[in-house]
């Protein structure tokens, strides 16, 4: 709580001691010097100001919580969701989606998101496929021996040379 106003924070400090630090914009909270909240500051007295990143693990939440109401989504991310909702896990498919961003950044995980879409297949799994499709090196390019480098007695390839050493006298 800070300025008479209570300010959400990720799960890991929920219930725990934290630094709040007031700016003239900016509310940032700290715990363990690790930032857990940055929210504009709110002036009025008595509100909730809500970052929906923070409530991502917990059940249920993006179905009854308060912070998923109003989210504006990235369209492709919006809508995925649409195309999600008619499924029975649409929750826990849409928080794997969610839950990418974290390790990848909101553009990379739209554009899976894009990619998935214009298939016309929108699924947890396949947009965390694309992802990580994305993220494959690309393949070196193949090299091509130089003459001069080419064996001018190829190596045969002699079993019963082994054979020979296995034998005892």
């Amino acid at each position: 709580m800070a300025d008479h106003n209570r300010y959400s924070v990720d799960a890991r400090a929920a219930g725990r001691m934290v630094l709040v630090r007031s700016h003239a914009e900016r509310i940032v909270v700290l715990f363990n010097d690790e930032v857990v909240a940055d929210h504009p500051r709110e002036f009025r007295r008595d509100k909730i100001i809500y970052d929906p990143w923070h409530y991502l693990r917990k059940p249920g939440a993006l179905r009854n919580g308060a912070p998923f109401r109003d989210w504006d989504l990235p369209p492709a991310l919006a809508a995925v969701r649409a195309k999600l909702k008619p499924h029975a896990d649409a929750d826990r498919q849409f928080v794997k989606v969610l839950g990418a961003v974290l390790d990848h950044g909101l553009a990379a995980v739209e554009a899976a998101c894009d990619e998935a879409l214009k298939a016309g297949i929108a699924s947890g799994d396949v947009i965390l496929t694309v992802l990580a499709r994305q993220c494959q090196p690309e393949p070196p390019p193949s090299i091509t021996t130089p003459d001069a480098l080419r064996l001018r007695c190829e190596p045969m390839a002699d079993c019963g040379r082994y054979d020979s050493i296995r034998k005892v006298a």
